[in-house]
């Protein structure tokens, strides 16, 4: 399984000796979610052990972290929590990181001031090869070939000589505001990320992954997410802007364990020897490799359910729908509006040729496509979600201390991917391993009757309750570890999409 060459790669990795930096962390508190904001960076591990020791289980080790970074925001009637994974440490000397991002947003609807959650998680950056019968151009679909990523940050360097130099880090953003606290931004920036390539089938009638070594390795600038939410209390909606930026793919390694044939962007190397002038970006550009980004979304009622269209009317709801030039609006069932996820509001994303100028000062606008995707092809392609599902299950608890009275239904959902509104993946055509940066709109219909920070009393027992549902962070963490000890299971068998 994937998690087993995590593991091995933890085993290397921690022989080499690389040092891992110490983080100071935060302690979430009770009251945190009455303030109008916060930002913290908290280890979650201090609560599963904290938890143990109250409860006479089993504590994970005092140096196994798992550090997220956490901002919150309760003005204007709307609470938004979001959580970035930093980094995690399994008891050795290495940290390793992963990017996951997820948000939740609690507000009131505009006509009936009913109380929704809204929740968003970046699932991955999936590569894809089209094929001749391709069904989505420039999108990636069933008859394409399929790459998904397992992004981690490691420092390589004492492995081989040949392999590029990494040095991982993680950058936080700082949550600010504007003077009247209608305009935040804050973020996450990943440096020197190590990627590892699977070949996957995002079929619904059999999804899986090649769970043998990995098809490739490869080593990006950069990953960053920015966002920018602005409040409107005369319109009555709140615009949340996710900027998406893949840094250039600086190294690419193709091939068995220590034969790797090794691309840069100033040729092919083989063994510590030059074979040939051809760059990653010749090899990406010549074999026609695209790229795209995966993400999710959720949005939860108290009593009743909801549904996601687009203006025509179609339902998005696991379906295949190309939603380019338009937008995806979420209603109650009783047809009041909730959200709108417009990708016709910025269709178009800036590709930074490194090639033609290696300072990536200038750029050209190309087309971006989007769509929906059945959510059986990512629900049931578990084995490549196991740290992001950690996560999530991680966000009901916060619903606790944000509105308890959604607490259950976001247990139910929020953590349940099938039961996300839509999975949506945004295409990029026009790639070759270069930098891209792109940002679609998120809009929310809130109350007009709230402008001030929502003040309500917090459950007396919201640290209990933190601490038991936490147990799916020692999970995250612990899984590596758990997992070296199984065999290998052996790969399913690989059906071919029938053609469309």
């Amino acid at each position: 399984m994937k998690t087993e060459l995590l593991a091995v790669l933890l085993i290397i990795i921690a022989s080499a000796s690389v040092v891992a930096p110490i983080a100071n962390a935060d302690t979430l508190l009770k009251g945190d979610f009455l303030l109008e904001s916060f930002s913290k960076t908290v280890d979650f591990m201090d609560y599963a052990r904290a938890y143990a020791n109250s409860s006479g289980s089993e504590a994970p080790p005092s140096n196994f972290h798992s550090y997220l970074y956490m901002n919150y925001i309760n003005t204007s009637g709307l609470q938004l929590f979001y959580a970035g994974l930093d980094n995690i440490t399994l008891g050795g000397p290495t940290t390793f990181r992963i990017p996951m991002q997820s948000f939740i947003i609690h507000y009131k609807t505009n006509n009936r001031t009913r109380d929704v959650l809204l929740a968003s998680t970046f699932l991955m950056l999936l590569a894809f090869n089209e094929s001749t019968d391709t069904i989505y151009p420039d999108s990636p679909d069933i008859n394409d070939t399929l790459y998904a990523s397992f992004i981690m940050g490691f420092d390589l360097t004492a492995l081989n000589a040949t392999l590029p130099v990494l040095n991982s880090k993680t950058e936080t953003i700082p949550l600010t505001h504007s003077e009247d606290k209608l305009q935040w931004t804050w973020g996450m920036k990943y440096t020197n990320l190590t990627a590892l390539w699977w070949r996957t089938w995002l079929d619904p009638v059999n999804p899986h992954f090649d769970n043998s070594w990995p098809v490739a390795l490869t080593v990006y600038d950069e990953l960053t997410f920015t966002y920018n939410l602005t409040i409107d209390p005369t319109a009555n909606t709140t615009t949340l802007t996710e900027n998406h930026m893949i840094g250039r793919m600086r190294d690419l390694l193709i091939g068995p364990p220590l034969l790797w044939v090794h691309y840069n962007s100033t040729g092919t190397y083989w063994l510590g020897h030059k074979i040939s002038n051809d760059t990653i970006y010749d090899y990406l550009q010549n074999n026609q490799i695209k790229m795209s980004i995966a993400d999710f979304q959720t949005s939860i009622l108290a009593d009743h359910e909801t549904y996601s269209t687009t203006p025509n009317g179609q339902n998005v709801t696991d379906t295949e729908t190309p939603v380019t030039e338009t937008q995806i609006s979420t209603y109650a069932d009783d047809g009041e509006k909730i959200s709108d996820l417009n990708f016709g509001a910025k269709q178009t994303y800036k590709l930074f040729n490194y090639t033609d100028d290696p300072t990536e000062q200038n750029y050209t606008i190309n087309e971006a496509t989007a769509r929906t995707a059945k959510a059986i092809g990512f629900a049931r392609n578990t084995g490549l979600f196991t740290y992001q599902i950690g996560l999530m299950k991680f966000l009901p608890l916060v619903v606790v201390g944000m509105y308890p009275g959604l607490y259950e239904r976001a247990k139910e959902t929020i953590t349940n991917m099938t039961r996300a509104n839509y999975f949506y993946i945004i295409g990029y055509g026009n790639y070759s391993g270069y930098r891209v940066e792109h940002d679609p709109t998120l809009t929310v219909y809130m109350s007009a009757s709230a402008t001030s920070a929502i003040s309500q009393t917090p459950p007396p027992n919201w640290t209990g309750i933190a601490f038991i549902g936490i147990i799916a962070v020692i999970i995250i963490a612990a899984a590596a570890m758990i997992l070296r000890r199984r065999k290998p299971k052996p790969p399913e068998k690989t059906i071919k999409p029938p053609p469309p």
